[in-house]
């Protein structure tokens, strides 16, 4: 068996069999296969696509290339991924939710790159938060608070690590087989009995639509149920962001904001979170989806998932006093208020251009060497359904080094307006079991 043999039978649309698949990535992660041949491969794949069977085995031959996760606890535990989006901090939401309810939630989670945020970096805008963790204090906090974020071990799926930083560079990243195997093969790495995946679409997502998003679930559905899971798909809208704060500390605050009962049932990112929660803890089997969709909302009103966060807070070392006192986090200083010239209903807001917007003010990164600025981003003071007047403040912007100017300018090139209110969408599409 050769590389060459594997990649021309990719090249003439002919299936891989597992052990072809094994020996692929045996031999790139650990560099006998060279980078050019693994290109070769990843845009045959690309072009000519993989059938169940052959993404399953990838998955599988990803998770066994490195270490594999089981923490010896006393009951169900679950996990959730989110394909990514726009000021999406559910994981800070859903976690201790979930965690109040009775199900451990140990979670490992990534850092932000292009447009879109990253979990790991919201917590490291609270001072002297610990995002890595040993094993041994990774199993503690969970067994006391229910749930625990870190940043993924650098053992864990060492082959999906080196495979996404080629398909980064070759143009190979928006493949459905290889997108599903590459989020799959951590989430079962991570040993959690059950798997909520929310599969995002629209203009923040790298699923672009419905259709895609769709086939992107079910990809992964199927593997996590061939794999011997609970597993589950949440299809949400990300064509406006999810949230009205984008950035680091902000979303922290956000965050904050709807656990102590402050943003309005009817939002869009109350809603995805109680969505996500309920369906986790269904999966769980802690009862109907209606039995589970009281005990999320419950967990927000009487306090405990809000109580359940700053435990967590607590335990990874981080400044629990931030909760009630938002000067705590790193400050901006500039501030822009973003006026509308125009009046009228807001029909759409570009989410991957805010996003791009927020990380030029410095609240991302456009290569994983660069620094973030925790307190920068964009507070929308309005959002999509909302009438404004010409003059309306309808953002925020904050930096230190960001250009104001050009960011006010994008943002509001950003907002569309109708003369007549909109239908909004509703935020959960789809569920696919």
């Amino acid at each position: 068996m050769t590389m060459y043999e594997i990649i021309n039978k990719k090249k003439r649309s002919q299936p891989l069999s597992k052990e072809e698949i094994d020996f692929f990535i045996d031999g790139y992660t650990s560099g006998e296969i060279p980078d050019y041949q693994a290109s070769a491969l990843l845009m045959a794949i690309c072009l000519n696509g993989f059938s169940s069977a052959e993404t399953y085995a990838l998955t599988m031959a990803m998770m066994n290339s490195g270490d594999t996760v089981k923490l010896p606890l006393d009951g169900i535990t679950a996990d959730k991924h989110s394909t990514g989006g726009v000021g999406d901090k559910t994981t800070l939401i859903v976690a201790p939710i979930v965690a109040s309810n009775g199900v451990y939630m140990p979670k490992m989670s990534g850092r932000g790159l292009g447009h879109t945020g990253g979990t790991i970096d919201k917590l490291e805008s609270i001072p002297n938060f610990k995002t890595e963790l040993t094993d041994e204090e990774f199993l503690s906090t969970v067994k006391e608070c229910g749930f625990a974020v870190i940043s993924q071990s650098g053992c864990l799926c060492p082959a999906d690590k080196k495979l996404y930083a080629l398909r980064d560079s070759t143009a190979t990243v928006d493949s459905i087989p290889l997108i599903a195997s590459s989020v799959m093969s951590k989430k079962l790495a991570t040993g959690a009995d059950c798997i909520v995946l929310d599969v995002k679409y629209g203009s923040g997502a790298f699923m672009k639509t419905l259709s895609e998003a769709e086939t992107l679930a079910k990809t992964m559905v199927d593997i996590g149920k061939s794999a011997g899971r609970a597993c589950r798909a949440v299809i949400t809208d990300m064509n406006a962001p999810l949230g009205r704060a984008i950035g680091n500390s902000l979303e922290i605050i956000e965050a904050f904001e709807l656990l102590k009962g402050n943003i309005p049932h009817e939002s869009r990112l109350y809603q995805v979170c109680i969505a996500l929660a309920a369906n986790i803890l269904e999966t769980a089997g802690k009862g109907s989806y209606a039995h589970c969709e009281a005990l999320a909302e419950n967990a927000v009103t009487s306090g405990l998932a809000l109580n359940s966060l700053k435990k967590m807070i607590v335990a990874q070392g981080g400044d629990v006093r931030v909760a009630d006192d938002y000067s705590l986090f790193p400050q901006a200083a500039q501030k822009r208020e973003v006026r509308s010239a125009k009046a009228g209903y807001i029909s759409g807001i570009n989410s991957e251009e805010c996003g791009l917007i927020s990380m030029n003010l410095g609240g991302g990164r456009r290569k994983k060497s660069d620094n973030i600025d925790f307190s920068a981003g964009i507070i929308l003071k309005k959002t999509v359904g909302e009438h404004v007047d010409e003059g309306n403040i309808v953002a925020e912007l904050y930096t230190n080094s960001g250009d104001l100017d050009s960011a006010e300018k994008r943002l509001l090139a950003a907002i569309s307006f109708s003369e007549r209110r909109v239908d909004i969408p509703s935020v959960v599409a789809e569920i696919y079991r």
